[in-house]
């Protein structure tokens, strides 16, 4: 499914109010994005029971039910799964991961919210699920019967609304800090290899294990050595090198914000490369994430934030000059605004041509 829009949690939770309950939704996604929680949460709101099927593993007896001899007459009964009296949220997770066969005992329960002779009770709502065909995930060409009988809407990933219910769900205090320093980690794409990635579900079981073992209270004993089978166990293994380093940050956790205020200096000791980095990244993503697309937009936090960028970048590129060019690169499509990077080539044209020379070489 290729859709020209995406929205966030709290505009799809939205959506899901106004038009879930006179229309069929399906929302399309990456795995670990948010689509089940939310779905769950949808069903909260409104006071009805969730029920969740998954379609991989559906069979088509397993819509329709089986048939049944009632006198002269045979009839299908619906399984008690579906079947039920009062109204509910019926979500279908992974529906286009679902055989041909399955979508079409689809069709009429998402449609007519009817399975055979048996009907939805009044009120009832069906939501459907999926991933994408580039997630490298399970997923089966829908029909365009099945597609055309529902609403369709992209969720992406917004760092800031998913910190919001972080703190509100006990979400370690590492991942939280991380994340509001690099609110661009939260989500990787799926790679085309076997090997863990970034995402808000990731990240959630990340906080479990951090929880598990104790990590960050008093008397706790995580080692270095499991901290990182930890963290490389669950997130992309470059967002997991940068966590690991602000690990070692935590003590100072403050510390990018007292490097911007011109209070600390960056760390050049050559033992603190790693947190170097981390910190030169944390910048990055500030700027990414703080500076207008549009400089008419500019307040005087960001118009400070700018000045003080520059002044940074400057400074640390004589540090190190492959992570000053590393802070103003284009990274995993993310890049700084247009009109801050006119400004980094007119102010600190010698750190511009000498990386654009590097990517030259790297490509011949």
């Amino acid at each position: 499914m290729n859709l020209s829009y995406s929205v966030t949690q709290k505009e799809l939770f939205e959506l899901l109010l106004n038009i879930a309950p006179v229309r069929p939704v399906f929302i399309w996604g990456a795995p670990g994005i948010g689509k089940s929680a939310l779905v769950e949460q949808f069903a909260r709101e409104v006071g009805l029971p969730c029920v969740s099927l998954l379609g991989s593993q559906l069979a088509p007896e397993d819509i329709i039910g089986i048939p049944r001899i009632s006198g002269e007459v045979s009839e299908f009964l619906p399984p008690k799964l579906i079947a039920r009296k009062e109204p509910y949220v019926l979500f279908l997770d992974e529906l286009n991961a679902c055989s041909q066969d399955v979508q079409k005992a689809f069709y009429s329960l998402i449609h007519e919210h009817r399975v055979g002779e048996y009907h939805l009770p009044e009120g009832s709502v069906v939501i459907g699920a999926g991933n994408r065909s580039r997630d490298s995930a399970i997923v089966k060409t829908m029909s365009s019967a099945l597609i055309n009988r529902m609403f369709h809407v992209q969720l992406v990933a917004d760092t800031d609304q998913w910190l919001e219910w972080a703190y509100e769900n006990g979400i370690h205090p590492w991942v939280t800090e991380y994340l509001t320093q690099r609110p661009d980690h939260l989500f990787s794409e799926p790679p085309k290899t076997e090997e863990p990635y970034s995402t808000p579900r990731s990240w959630h079981i990340l906080s479990d294990a951090l929880h598990e073992y104790h990590a960050g209270e008093e008397g706790s004993r995580l080692s270095e050595d499991l901290l990182r089978v930890l963290v490389f166990g669950c997130i992309k293994a470059s967002h997991a090198g940068m966590f690991l380093a602000f690990t070692k940050t935590i003590e100072r956790k403050n510390i990018l914000n007292l490097i911007i205020k011109g209070e600390e200096k960056w760390p050049a000791a050559p033992e603190e490369r790693d947190v170097l980095y981390f910190l030169a990244q944390s910048l990055r993503g500030r700027l990414i994430h703080d500076l207008p697309k549009n400089k008419r937009r500019l307040d005087k936090d960001s118009q400070y934030l700018a000045h003080r960028g520059k002044a940074l970048i400057k400074e640390l590129a004589q540090i190190n000059q492959e992570m000053a060019q590393m802070v103003v690169s284009a990274e995993e499509g993310n890049v700084l605004p247009e009109w801050f990077l006119v400004e980094i080539v007119r102010d600190l044209p010698r750190l511009v041509a000498e990386g654009q020379g590097r990517r030259m070489d790297r490509q011949t």
